[in-house]
């Protein structure tokens, strides 16, 4: 009887303590904070616990009891959010060759940079080189040819705009290419000329008649590059790209690097150029093929240029040069054939449209085929959206589900350009983000390269300050909530894996960052002083700073 006695008794004990159940396994638990969950309530939490790469709770303090984690991170008060979804990115590789031109300040400097890689390569060599802004030198111009053959005489040189939309060529690179006064314009490009009607150095647009000639990289050469140029993006808190464009071919060097280092990268959806219905085919993918870490996007279309060409095709005529509106990349048919082809391959469309007439055009052409050939949750969409077209374009939209993703940050960078070009309505209202919303239209946030970095759009999208302070249509502002949405859970939307990740809620994936600062409280004037402490993906820190 005394050992039956002992059972019952010890029985007794362990189910009294069954009330308090034995602490779940976890791999990571933060807590202490603030939980920024972009749920639909928009839900402020204190902790979030992981395992197995995805979220199992959000709550209060008492998830340190209800999990034992093998890390546990003390917050200290700061503030998590979903980590960032950028829907436009420009990412690749530099060959040695090329000058970074980014942080350039003036021509002064930019022919110190050219002079400098004229000697490391030595003469005859090509010099390329990427991101000058005449927005941002002391001499407030764009460089010219005359600067370029100073720096390097006996180089060949092409130095492309930031944003990309134009470029600035020496005289020996023009007479490699036997471009001469007389070389009629490229279609759907410019070759500018000074007052005098020589070349100055500018090709906007269709730089690649000159570019042509600059002996290609090889994958080996920029891919240690490239790989660097996808971590620097956790130091932005940017967990999940959407790249901006590559050929069928390029697509390949992606899923050699996410298969060698796709844990310590961003997860990325890779935009396709389209390539007619035959290379599209024999690609063999289509839009959502792959996996959580890399999958294939939407396919890329330019319908115009841009406004650092400028070339983006616009109603109106461009302030400084009346008359001129622009031009589109490819025939208005060309353009309305590849919408039916894409579309009934049954690709995602997220097609590059700046002007207000290039954005009406290819609306028109989205409706036209959709009203023929009806699909469900096609998701297609415009990159861009520069210049707020008419009201009813954006009502289309919204009726026909067209999206967009759209970059507040250039609101800030591009301003001058704005400025320059834009008749004042149009230059007020650059980058519409509350308008198109009025009308229905769904929007996300991101990037593009001016600069790469959410903090800028967040801070041109609340504030519509320019880089002068200008502010530009404050009818346009966007509450800190939405700002934040737009740069989350919208992008994850855009490309079809709202289901997974942009938001922390439990199931989705464990991705997120950890801020200096709290973006719901802090004032406006401080968001560009914003920095990422921490950037999690899968439940895995992958950036500290």
């Amino acid at each position: 009887m005394g050992e039956i006695r002992t059972g019952l008794i010890l029985g007794f004990v362990f189910v009294s303590l069954g009330g308090c159940a034995a602490p779940e396994p976890a791999d990571l638990l933060l807590h202490n904070g603030k939980i920024v969950t972009v749920d639909d309530a928009f839900s402020i939490q204190q902790a979030v616990a992981v395992r197995d790469g995805r979220i199992i709770a959000v709550g209060g303090e008492d998830l340190l009891s209800r999990y034992d984690a093998t890390l546990i991170i003390d917050l200290e008060g700061k503030t998590v959010l979903p980590g960032f979804n950028d829907t436009h990115l420009h990412i690749s590789g530099s060959p040695a060759r090329e000058i970074d031109l980014t942080e350039t300040t003036s021509i002064a400097e930019l022919q110190q940079q050219v002079r400098a890689k004229a000697d490391q390569l030595g003469e005859g060599e090509w010099i390329t080189g990427y991101g000058w802004s005449e927005d941002a030198f002391a001499e407030l111009r764009k460089p010219t040819r005359t600067d370029l053959d100073e720096a390097a005489p006996r180089n060949p040189v092409t130095l492309t705009r930031a944003g990309g939309h134009s470029a600035v060529v020496n005289s020996l690179a023009f007479e490699l290419a036997e471009i001469t006064k007389d070389t009629p314009d490229p279609e759907g490009g410019i070759l500018e000329k000074d007052e005098r009607g020589e070349l100055n150095g500018i090709i906007r647009e269709r730089q690649g008649i000159v570019g042509r000639l600059v002996p290609r990289a090889t994958p080996e050469e920029t891919r240690p590059s490239f790989v660097q140029n996808l971590r620097d993006l956790l130091e932005l808190g940017i967990t999940s790209l959407a790249q901006a464009g590559v050929s069928t071919r390029g697509y390949e060097e992606w899923e050699l690097v996410y298969r060698e280092h796709g844990q310590e990268l961003p997860r990325a959806n890779v935009q396709i150029r389209w390539g007619g219905p035959e290379r599209m085919t024999a690609f063999g993918k289509k839009t959502g093929d792959g996996n959580e870490r890399l999958r294939v996007g939407a396919v890329k279309v330019f319908v115009d240029g841009g406004f650092t060409g400028p070339s983006a095709y616009t109603i109106d005529s461009y302030r400084s040069e009346p008359g001129f509106h622009g031009s589109l990349a490819l025939p208005e048919e060309e353009l309305r054939t590849t919408i039916e082809q894409a579309h009934e391959m049954g690709w995602q469309m997220g097609f590059h449209a700046i002007g207000d007439a290039a954005i009406q055009l290819v609306v028109g052409y989205f409706v036209e085929t959709l009203e023929a050939s009806p699909r469900d949750n096609h998701r297609h969409y415009l990159n861009h959206f520069t210049v707020r077209p008419p009201p009813e374009v954006m009502e289309l939209m919204a009726k026909h589900d067209i999206l967009i993703t759209q970059q507040p940050n250039f609101t800030y960078t591009l301003e001058g350009r704005y400025v320059e070009y834009l008749e004042e309505e149009h230059a007020a209202h650059n980058n519409p983000l509350r308008s198109p919303m009025d009308h229905g239209v769904f929007v996300a946030l991101s990037s593009d390269i001016l600069p790469i970095g959410p903090m800028v759009g967040i801070y041109a999208a609340v504030t519509r300050k320019g880089a002068s302070g200008t502010v530009y249509a404050p009818d346009e502002r966007l509450t800190m909530e939405e700002a934040i949405r737009g740069y989350t859970r919208n992008g994850a939307y855009i490309t079809f894996e709202e289901d997974i990740k942009g938001t922390l809620e439990p199931g989705k994936l464990a991705d997120m960052i950890v801020l200096s600062d709290d973006l719901l409280t802090i004032d406006p004037e401080r968001i560009l002083d914003v920095v990422v402490e921490k950037t999690i993906i899968g439940g895995r820190v992958v950036f500290e700073r």
